[in-house]
């Protein structure tokens, strides 16, 4: 079994990868989607998302991180995952899941789930630029308004070159509402020959077993379920069993030291809020800590509640 963690948007930055990976559990990361439209953007964009890549491309714990574009250019989408794969990015994904409307409105993400010949057309663009070694992959959910396209999408995907597809088992206008359409990824792979990892409404190991189950993928990708037990990775594999409040406690004030301290400190208040979050859904005992600190906007208070939580 490989279990990925998901790239999201404003949450998993390289700081969250590197706690959670140093956790462990994960064999693979996959950045926030880097947007592409119109140029070759300069290295240092890929940086600034992808930090990794000055060290290897893996995180402090040694696991591989993998850059993400979005976009619907395919010319300009192949430049720029040559410049990912020549800066040291361990493979290219490509996003065709975002169901963000501003991302969809700029016509990327989940909005091209409606044209199958658009997403044969950038794979194939991007397969062909990249080096054969190196993967390609692409993350897709199982349609914009619905499930009509969903096994033609994969195939178009798989036709043009994909070395895997991640499933998020629910369309964009299904959003994060569960429940999760495992059974649709195992449906879907009865008609493509490429491997499958399923995505979506994992939040704990019996989760994960049904996922296995109904899915039939044995791969798994984790993202709002990693956030909310930090240590999922390692419960689904057994090694583990669900971290302790406490130590739930001590992770997020070492978060909190990373985000001050780091280069996107300013965002730390609202980073913080948003991990509690997902925390509140798996600790009861967090509903109260993130009461206190929902209006906080001021960091060195926001670490003064956490620290007297100890």
């Amino acid at each position: 079994m490989k279990l990925m963690l998901a790239p999201m948007e404003g949450v998993v930055d390289h700081l969250m990868r590197e706690m959670l990976t140093q956790i462990g559990g994960f064999d693979l990361c996959v950045t926030e989607f880097v947007r592409v439209v119109d140029q070759l953007l300069p290295k240092k964009v890929f940086y600034r998302f992808c930090p990794e890549l000055k060290e290897g491309g893996v995180t402090k714990s040694g696991t591989p991180v993998r850059v993400q574009l979005l976009g619907q250019e395919p010319d300009w989408l192949a430049e720029n995952a040559v410049r990912a794969i020549e800066l040291g990015s361990h493979g290219l994904d490509l996003n065709f899941g975002c169901p963000a409307k501003t991302v969809n409105k700029s016509k990327g993400g989940a909005v091209l789930l409606q044209e199958p010949e658009t997403l044969y057309r950038i794979v194939k663009k991007v397969r062909d630029a990249v080096v054969n070694e190196q993967p390609v992959t692409a993350k897709m959910r199982l349609g914009f308004n619905d499930k009509t396209l969903a096994i033609e999408n994969a195939q178009a995907l798989a036709e043009a070159g994909a070395s895997h597809l991640v499933i998020h088992a629910r369309t964009k206008v299904e959003g994060y509402n569960p429940p999760a359409y495992w059974d649709w990824i195992a449906k879907i792979k009865q008609y493509v020959d490429v491997p499958i990892i399923a995505n979506g409404e994992i939040w704990t190991a019996e989760d994960a077993l049904r996922c296995q189950e109904e899915s039939q993928c044995q791969d798994l990708m984790l993202g709002r379920g990693a956030l909310a037990v930090p240590n999922l990775a390692q419960v689904i594999r057994g090694e583990q069993n669900k971290m302790p409040w406490s130590e739930v406690i001590e992770l997020l004030i070492h978060y909190s030291g990373y985000e001050i301290y780091g280069d996107k400190g300013i965002y730390y208040p609202n980073r913080i809020k948003q991990w509690m979050r997902y925390i509140n859904l798996q600790y009861p005992e967090a509903r109260e800590l993130y009461l206190q600190i929902r209006t906080q906007r001021c960091p060195d208070t926001i670490v003064n509640i956490l620290r007297a939580q100890i």
